[in-house]
């Protein structure tokens, strides 16, 4: 049971190979390698490289919780690394499958920067989806124990509720993400991201993952809160978005596709041993 690990920023996945992995993939079985004391630890899994009739590859995103996500920019930027390093690919763009869409992948500077093209923001309340009439979810309010916080709504493939702050901060993310994440407006859930306006081109943003919990960096909070930037006009097309485990950059089109490029570094490889999967917790 081989295990390749890497983060993007502080953000870090596990890769597991199905083709060297052996077992049934089950909830549990996520929550325990994902553990980060009775497991290997991670923000999750990608299950991959599989097979796919239209893509070059295809791929599975688990959060730690064992729920799965459509999409993840850090997490596609580790499996195109993790592709390179397996000399699966070349530099030459490939693409791969998600829940969350079709993206196309390049890996530049011999594996050192990796490039996604994310696909399109949408800010429809159905797509995304948030309840209520159809519409684009702009600047609406949401009451959360007892604050009244302005925020839009985007997804990139994943569901995501952006709120604009004179500060970003941690506190915001972790007291208000846990309730955001869960609230009846969003039935699938949301992300969450506290944003911060520096200038025309940075922006700076706490992160609550769904399904995972508070983020030190996330590719597709950083695409969508970009996305809301240009979109409320505080932001021009090319913006560094800044958060605790460092910078992307994000290039937003006239039609909100996103162009998202940063590191990736390889931690660890090793094998995964039987006895983990004896614990309970």
């Amino acid at each position: 049971m081989r295990f390749y690990k890497y983060h993007g920023l502080g953000n870090d996945y596990i890769v597991l190979d199905p083709s060297g992995f052996g077992h049934d993939l089950t909830e549990e079985k996520i929550r325990m390698i994902c553990h980060r004391n009775f497991g290997v630890g991670s923000d999750g899994i990608l299950f991959g490289p599989i097979d796919h009739s239209e893509c070059d590859f295809s791929l599975r995103i688990f959060n730690p919780d064992g729920s799965e996500a459509e999409k993840s920019g850090n997490g596609l930027r580790i499996f195109a690394r993790y592709l390179w390093d397996s000399q699966k690919v070349t530099e030459e763009p490939f693409t791969v499958f998600t829940e969350g869409g079709k993206v196309l992948c390049m890996v530049e500077d011999n594996g050192e920067n990796i490039k996604v093209e994310m696909g399109s923001v949408s800010f429809d309340s159905a797509k995304i989806p948030v309840e209520g009439p159809d519409r684009e979810v702009i600047n609406e309010n949401i009451s959360i124990e007892g604050s009244m916080l302005t925020y839009c709504a985007a997804t990139v493939g994943n569901p995501h509720c952006v709120i604009l702050r004179d500060t970003a901060r941690e506190e915001d993310a972790r007291n208000f993400g846990p309730l955001i994440e869960k609230n009846f407006r969003f039935p699938n859930k949301t992300n969450v991201q506290f944003m911060e306006i520096i200038d025309r081109a940075n922006i700076r943003i706490e992160i609550w993952e769904r399904g995972a919990g508070y983020t030190l960096a996330s590719g597709s909070s950083a695409s969508a809160s970009a996305a809301v930037a240009v979109k409320l006009d505080h932001c021009d097309s090319n913006i560094t978005v800044h958060m605790p485990g460092g910078k992307l950059a994000i290039m937003v089109s006239d039609d909100f596709s996103i162009y998202m490029s940063g590191p990736v570094l390889k931690i660890a490889e090793g094998t995964l041993s039987e006895d983990m999967f004896k614990q309970e917790f």
